[in-house]
């Protein structure tokens, strides 16, 4: 664990060899919480044993947030009020994406193929997530989207990336969420397929968080996009 992050290293056993982490999770907290939020669920996620992975949980940077009053708090960008258009902090939001950038290419350095590569993040973190992958220039794993919307919409069909044009975007949301609510989710989901995007999309009774059920499908999803194991 660094300063800036939270690393979780889930080796696979099989055999009785703890083989090198070849898979990356990058994964992004929601807004006012930090890269220790989602720590807990990786023991629940039940991988299975052949998966070697790499969980990195970055914390936001601390920066005043006009929708707490100026206060300042871990955000990956500002947000001006609730509204669509107040959610949108272009400066913060590709400032967020270019680490996520820097995060990807250390995983790379590090032995991992970029198709091994996940990106995934909740609410905030989500819509950062999201952002970054779609324009990544190399050949993701996948991008899991929870609890969240898609940023900076109307620059996407220019800005997106041939190589993962067709990556597979899991998007999951509490069908009573009261922070970001459904039809943000769902009005998302329909931008990215009608730009041909392959969105799985998943909704559960519950409110602007995190169930068992989302985990077991979160967990399934994982393991069909690292199954296989692979070197750069």
């Amino acid at each position: 664990m660094s300063g800036d992050e939270v690393v979780v290293d889930v080796p696979a056993a099989s055999a009785g060899i703890v083989p090198a982490v070849d898979a990356s999770v990058i994964w992004l907290h929601g807004l006012g919480a930090d890269g220790h939020d989602f720590v807990p669920i990786v023991p629940e996620l039940r991988l299975p044993p052949t998966v070697a992975v790499r969980f990195c949980f970055p914390h936001a940077p601390v920066r005043p947030v006009t929708l707490n009053g100026g206060l300042p708090m871990r955000a990956w960008y500002d947000i001006r009020e609730l509204s669509t258009e107040g959610r949108q902090d272009e400066a913060g939001t590709r400032a967020s994406a270019a680490r996520v950038d820097q995060l990807v290419q250390r995983e790379i350095d590090r032995g991992v193929a970029p198709a091994r590569i996940v990106i995934a993040g909740f609410s905030q973190g989500g819509a950062v997530a999201l952002h970054a992958a779609l324009r990544y220039p190399a050949r993701l794993g996948g991008v899991m989207a929870l609890s969240t919307y898609l940023p900076l919409h109307a620059s996407l069909e220019r800005e997106a990336s041939a190589a993962n044009r067709d990556l597979p975007i899991l998007m999951c949301h509490g069908q009573y969420d009261p922070v970001l609510p459904i039809g943000l989710g769902e009005a998302s989901r329909d931008a990215l397929q009608r730009l041909g995007y392959p969105v799985e999309w998943k909704t559960y009774p519950m409110q602007h968080e995190v169930c068992r059920a989302e985990i077991d499908d979160i967990s399934g999803w994982l393991a069909a996009r690292l199954a296989g194991g692979g070197h750069a």
